[in-house]
């Protein structure tokens, strides 16, 4: 394999946090609790290479060795409370100090890579991804693309060691900072490293702690960073002014493919900007994660404009807001002059039957949309048959997705009329909608007509029993051509003699066409 297409990764496990007043870490390097005392007295390192474990245990001797220090220390005169008194004092603080030195000597060192000679070690790494503790001496001229600081509370100042060992690094293509405590005064060093290094393409910032003024300071780098394609923000506080502070740097960037901003508490005032400062965005957006943001109806005006311009989203998600049926509708007529989005996820936005009749009408004539997510919204069974109607003979939907719609066993029963005649849909969600054996019924009789599209049905939580799998079971049985690959009964009400039915059906199948059925009770 050519060494181009090898990826190595970095992986510092988390670091421990330390209790107060327990003298204790935990879940720390070692696997389980450790004291702070032992961490300074013998601080136990370990190399880990994936599949294989070598670790470096302390010897037995060791242990004995602290075990006479435990006694001697016992016999002396000075009183147990003060030790504790002292060392729940200290002991927390010296501790991260200790620990996040020796992560960032790490860092450093697996930072600065040492040059070698043309062809020397050439293969060594390719396809291995490294997960390394903390105090590992690590391989010499090793260079890793992707480094993996998540989960690990460096917060500010551990961001702010890493920015500056990271100023010159040319190796680096992914830093993934997730959940590390990380705030605004992290993010403007890591603005400042953006305006300088030229690397890095992928910047994972989900779940911290970043305001406006942390916003700000990254959307002043996306003005001078014209290599970064993917930015992470999920998760933060970014709100209507950090949104507005992004829309100036988006504006003037050229670079950025991929946004996500779950999770931000925007509304529609933010959104106003953010999708103002999208169009005049230089470059070719192609996914956009607006997710949980708080936007209703007005906001979802300002998102359908930008969809009517866009040219190059492929993916967007506006799962769990409050855009409603008129937010819907204004989405719906967006995509009628969009030609780009594939993947639009609107589930979790309390549209009701006539709002996704609308969504259903733009399909009509969309051969782009493949995959569409409209779960969690209260549909009914009366939007179950208008998006049937539509995909009957319209559209070019590979994957939908209608868990838990309310549509019932009424609305299963349109479900199932329109796989009769549709040959696109390979993937159908169906959870939790109350569908019970007569709903199973109706697309059991579905599945006896051959469909050369459908390969997986997901019917979980649908307070099915056994008559709704007997069905299913003959309908696998009656259908020669079948192409469903997997069936989901999981969470439902189905007895032994149900499941015996359906494991003989899956039987059949094989024996008689050679082909795999995979079903989950």
């Amino acid at each position: 394999m050519a060494s181009s297409s090898s990826t190595s990764c970095l992986y510092l496990h988390s670091l421990p946090k330390a209790s107060s007043g327990s003298g204790q870490w935990k879940n720390g390097f070692l696997g389980g609790s450790v004291s702070s005392r032992r961490l300074f007295a013998s601080p136990v390192m370990f190399l880990q290479k994936r599949p294989r474990l070598s670790a470096i245990r302390a010897s037995s001797e060791g242990s004995s060795r602290r075990r006479v220090y435990k006694e001697s220390q016992a016999a002396t005169g000075f009183p147990n409370a003060k030790v504790q008194q002292i060392a729940s004092s200290i002991l927390p603080v010296g501790s991260f100090v200790v620990v996040t030195f020796v992560l960032w000597k790490v860092v450093e060192k697996f930072m600065s890579p040492k040059s070698s000679s043309p062809g020397e070690g050439k293969g060594s790494t390719q396809g291995v991804k490294w997960s390394i503790g903390a105090g590992t001496n690590l391989l010499q001229g090793f260079a890793a693309k992707v480094l993996n600081l998540s989960g690990n509370p460096i917060g500010d100042e551990g961001v702010k060691t890493l920015c500056a060992t990271l100023m010159e690094n040319s190796s680096i293509e992914k830093l993934q900072l997730n959940s590390t405590d990380l705030g605004d005064e992290g993010a403007k060093e890591l603005a400042e490293l953006l305006k300088r290094n030229s690397t890095l393409r992928v910047i994972e910032l989900n779940n911290n702690m970043i305001d406006y003024s942390g916003f700000t300071s990254l959307a002043g780098a996306l003005l001078e960073n014209n290599t970064i394609r993917h930015l992470h923000l999920n998760g933060n506080y970014g709100g209507a002014l950090g949104a507005n502070a992004l829309a100036k740097g988006l504006e003037g960037n050229k670079s950025l493919r991929e946004l996500h901003l779950h999770g931000n508490s925007i509304g529609d005032e933010g959104i106003r900007a953010l999708m103002a400062g999208l169009s005049s965005h230089k470059g070719k957006l192609a996914l956009l994660d607006l997710g949980n943001n708080s936007i209703t109806a007005k906001g979802a005006f300002y998102v359908a404009e930008y969809i009517k311009r866009s040219k190059s989203l492929v993916w967007f998600n506006l799962y769990m807001n409050d855009i409603g049926d008129e937010g819907a509708e204004k989405v719906a007529d967006a995509l009628k002059q969009n030609r780009s989005i594939a993947t639009i996820d609107i589930g979790g936005n309390n549209i009701h039957a006539e709002g996704v009749n609308a969504i259903a009408q733009a399909l009509k004539d969309n051969s782009i949309i493949t995959t569409l997510e409209v779960g969690y919204n209260p549909i009914g069974p009366d939007g179950a048959k208008a998006l049937s109607e539509i995909l009957k003979f319209h559209g070019n939907i590979k994957t939908l997705k209608l868990g838990w719609c309310q549509i019932a066993a009424k609305g299963a029963e349109y479900v199932a009329d329109m796989l009769r005649y549709n040959n696109t849909i390979s993937v159908l969600d169906l959870r939790a909608n109350g569908l019970r054996d007569e709903g199973a019924s109706c697309l059991a009789r579905s599945l006896k007509v051959v469909n050369e599209a459908l390969t997986s049905v997901d019917l979980g939580f649908n307070e099915i029993r056994d008559d709704g799998a007997f069905a299913i079971a003959q309908a696998l049985k009656a259908n020669e051509d079948v192409t469903v690959t997997s069936i989901n009964l999981g969470n439902n009400f189905i007895t032994k003699f149900g499941q015996s039915a359906l494991t003989d059906a899956r039987d059949h199948v094989l024996e008689m066409t050679e082909k795999e059925v995979e079903i989950y009770f």
